[in-house]
């Protein structure tokens, strides 16, 4: 079935089987290797996008069900060559230790703090709890969205 697809801003079509994911569809057919595929059963949140502006699991999501509706990767919340501050306080708070987990935790924070521009510590548990990361014991991650916050103060 060909799936047509806006994503991060621009119109793509690919042809793929009806069962395959939304990752899969992403990684496979689009090139698109931000989304990690990790547990495929969405418990780890590592491919964590928006979907119409909703945070999903793209594991969870099939390739089809997103045809002729807009997505959003951790690839579309900034260009390459000009990181958004919150993938900028990931990086300088040393959250970002092996990666996987990385840009689900990114676009999970990216959404926390465009819905609440200052969350406390229970709020950011709360936003991140469907991503899990088995490298910095979450106080780093934690370090960076207030980070994050703290320059959107500024």
């Amino acid at each position: 079935m060909v799936v047509r697809v806006k994503v991060n801003g621009e119109w793509l079509e690919a042809d793929v089987w009806p069962g395959t994911s939304l990752l899969a569809l992403l990684r496979d057919a689009l090139h698109l290797y931000g989304s990690k595929n990790a547990c495929e059963q969405g418990e780890c949140g590592s491919c964590t996008i928006y979907l119409d502006g909703a945070l999903v699991c793209a594991c969870l999501v099939l390739g089809g069900q997103a045809n002729g509706r807009e997505i959003v990767t951790v690839e579309g919340i900034a260009p390459e060559s000009s990181p958004h501050p919150v993938q900028k306080a990931f990086v300088e708070a040393g959250a970002v230790q092996c990666g996987f987990c990385t840009p689900g935790l990114i676009v999970a924070t990216h959404d926390l703090l465009r819905r609440v521009p200052q969350p406390t510590d229970a709020q950011i548990r709360e936003a991140l709890a469907g991503n899990i990361c088995r490298c910095t014991g979450y106080a780093k991650i934690i370090d960076a969205v207030n980070l994050a916050a703290g320059r959107s103060r500024s």
